[in-house]
């Protein structure tokens, strides 16, 4: 054999092991994107299940003071709903939303024992204590798959081939203000 044709036998095995490089590295790269939608939308199944929650709680104070119940009702009425398409931000704006009408429920409920006594009342905080924990634990599997995601984004060489496909660091779920401690379910 010729040393032109050795080195045309590298040199094609070569372009072969590069695309296959490629082909893999995309494959990896989507196979992560996914499970990082697949995280945050376990996220917003959470969340829309305890604003349900709340909404039922909400139908509760009816009795007890119209008008804050109205009020209350206007709030769930006017947030977006989220799902696996929303962006972080839109999920952490969805939190605060929901933790300003879970004050101001809280707040009712102050004024009127009898709706705090309630055993609607106390199943439904049990509930939103359960749909808390749920959504801290999916907050925590979305933020360990996006930092496995990121690193792959960001390390050599799968770096380049991120930067050949598109691929691009995604953010993390940050702790929001007033969320440092644990709500009192109270």
């Amino acid at each position: 054999m010729s040393a032109l044709a050795i080195i045309g036998i590298v040199f094609l095995v070569l372009v072969i092991l590069l695309g296959v490089f490629l082909i893999v590295s995309y494959n990896s790269f989507v196979n992560s994107r996914e499970l990082v939608k697949n995280a945050k939308s376990q996220i917003a199944v959470q969340m829309e299940t305890r604003w349900d929650a709340l909404t039922s709680l909400i139908s509760a104070t009816k009795k007890y003071s119209e008008h804050e119940s109205k009020v209350l009702h206007d709030t769930v009425q006017q947030r977006t709903g989220v799902n696996k398409d929303s962006a972080v931000s839109e999920l952490e704006k969805d939190e605060s939303t929901f933790t300003s009408a879970f004050n101001r429920l809280l707040a009712v409920a102050e004024n009127y024992p009898d709706l705090k006594a309630s055993e609607v009342y106390k199943e439904t905080m049990r509930q939103l204590g359960e749909y808390e924990e749920n959504i801290r634990m999916a907050r925590m599997v979305f933020n360990d798959t996006t930092t496995k995601y990121n690193r792959k984004v960001l390390v050599f060489p799968m770096s380049i081939v991120a930067a050949m496909f598109g691929f691009r660091e995604l953010p993390y779920f940050q702790i929001s203000e007033g969320k440092s401690s644990s709500p009192s379910w109270d």
